[in-house]
């Protein structure tokens, strides 16, 4: 079986390992694909950074900062703190120097033409992944935040500001020339299940389906999609995702989220959502609204609880995809 999974940053890389752990155990064989957010990528001293990428990279390779949740283990800041010195980094933004490497040869490669699915494929050709990262798009999306002072690329306004401007909304730079990269096109199209990481669904999964042509994928794939909510009882499980969904509209909530995706029946996304138990109580309202919802510990602590909601998603996905099928 292949999945394909759409998200990025550190809750999908969660996810991810999760759902690696759950297919290790199985002895299925099953494959993993993941379509990763490029949209809060940004330029900083002439370096390309890919945080939602390199969240994914680090953890799958077991080199990140589990601790901090981004970058390496084991960093220095030597570099950095040249940079900070020099003024051509940000004092507010520090990368560790092994982070750096990936940075320089990221954008070495892009400099010298390659596509931004190429790099991905060096990258990730480092280690044993047993996964592959596709970008969702190769065209630079960076995304801006409009707030009262003005606009702001993305990682000012998360990372400097800790999200505390309030945004008026979030707009994708060059979105409109973007097209899914092929890597992320053959992913879904060939996929038999595609699940929605517990990730930011604003500036995480947002610009993924606002990319044109993805929607048009989702919308003719024969793979069931499952999401899984990163919201739980109300709060965020991490991040500032709250933030973001107040600037577009949407409820704190489980129930609010799936019904922002909507249903694939209804010119959404979904096939099935998936929910922690704190939250079963939304399951009815979203099955009337053509949603099929399940209620189970969503929670992932550790790599047994992160492997049994991997599990979880893939039988509710089998499930939704059977009674399709009939």
């Amino acid at each position: 079986m292949r999945i394909t999974v759409i998200g990025g940053g550190v809750g999908c890389a969660r996810f991810v390992l999760g759902l690696r752990e759950h297919i290790r155990r199985s002895g299925s064989g099953d494959t993993i694909d993941v379509v990763v957010n490029t949209a809060d990528d940004w330029w900083v001293s002439g370096l390309r950074i890919s945080p939602d990428h390199d969240s994914l990279l680090y953890a799958l390779a077991g080199v990140n900062d589990a601790d901090r949740g981004w970058g390496r283990a084991d960093e220095s800041e030597r570099v950095a703190a040249e940079l900070h010195r020099w003024g051509t980094a940000p004092d507010w933004f520090t990368l560790g120097d092994l982070d750096l490497g990936t940075h320089i040869a990221r954008t070495a490669w892009l400099r010298a033409g390659e596509s931004v699915s190429e790099v991905y494929r060096r990258l990730g050709s480092r280690w044993p992944l047993g996964v592959t990262l596709h970008p969702a798009t190769d065209t630079e999306i960076d995304t801006q935040v409009v707030t009262d002072e003005g606009r702001i690329h993305f990682q000012e306004w998360w990372v400097r500001h800790r999200a505390q401007l309030a945004p008026r909304g979030f707009e994708q730079l060059n979105i409109d020339s973007a097209a899914p990269a092929p890597g992320a096109r053959a992913a879904i199209e060939t996929a038999d299940v595609i699940l929605l990481a517990p990730s930011n669904p604003v500036v995480s999964i947002g610009p993924v389906l606002a990319i044109p042509g993805m929607r048009d994928l989702l919308s003719a794939t024969r793979a069931p999609i499952v999401g899984l909510s990163g919201i739980i009882d109300g709060s965020v499980v991490r991040g500032m995702a709250d933030a973001c969904l107040a600037a577009v509209g949407v409820e704190t909530s489980a129930r609010a989220v799936a019904e922002h995706y909507g249903a694939r029946s209804a010119g959404g996304i979904l096939d099935g959502w998936l929910v922690d138990d704190a939250d079963a109580a939304c399951s009815d309202p979203l099955a009337h609204a053509g949603i099929p919802t399940r209620a189970v510990p969503l929670w992932m602590r550790d790599a047994d609880s992160s492997a049994q909601v991997a599990r979880d998603a893939l039988e509710f996905a089998e499930e939704r995809s059977a009674r399709h099928m009939a």
